[in-house]
């Protein structure tokens, strides 16, 4: 590949990954990813020159003051959670931090539901155990005492299993190793 070809695919790649977290700020100090979460959704809160050991990110879309960090870079960061009854639009972040009020925008979406008629509504993962082999002992199993790792039966079966293989690869190479010394 090209060093053009390959500087164009590191800039789109670039764009692609960073893109999201530069615009949403909108101007401001304070960044939020993803820029446009769903009402009950999981944000990243960031913000940059602010020279405080520990900030908090305040906005009537949060579910609690968002408490702010030191990261890996020239900025604080943290996590907050919107709230799942708030409404969709664009809502102001704020962070005071050394006597200086730091903004940024957060906007809403609303959750993508189908329409009247769509497809039927069904959770992205099972929600109980689910009835599958074992004529639905998974219903059982499921509030028994929690196992870890295979039991003493299966390792000693396993370790004899395993030495038998052993004993057989050894025993073929010595065959082998003398049917070399008859022949030469």
């Amino acid at each position: 590949m090209g060093k053009r070809r390959l500087a164009l695919c590191a800039g789109v790649l670039a764009v692609t990954a960073f893109g999201p977290a530069a615009y949403a700020a909108d101007g401001g100090d304070v960044s939020v990813v993803p820029a446009a979460p769903a009402p009950g959704g999981d944000i990243a809160l960031r913000v940059t020159g602010c020279d405080a050991r520990e900030a908090v990110a305040q906005s009537p879309v949060l579910v609690s003051d968002a408490r702010l960090t030191p990261d890996d870079g020239d900025g604080l960061a943290g996590d907050g959670r919107v709230r799942s009854t708030v409404s969709a639009g664009t809502y102001t972040v704020t962070v005071a931090c050394d006597g200086t009020e730091h903004r940024g925008t957060v906007e809403v979406v609303r959750k993508h539901t189908p329409a009247a008629g769509g497809e039927p509504s069904t959770h992205p993962s099972p929600v109980a155990p689910v009835d599958a082999g074992a004529g639905g002992a998974a219903r059982d199993l499921a509030g028994g005492p929690e196992r870890h790792g295979p039991g003493t039966a299966q390792t000693v079966v396993a370790l004899a299993l395993a030495g038998a293989a052993a004993l057989t690869v050894h025993r073929a190479a010595r065959r082998q190793a003398r049917r070399g010394r008859r022949t030469g």
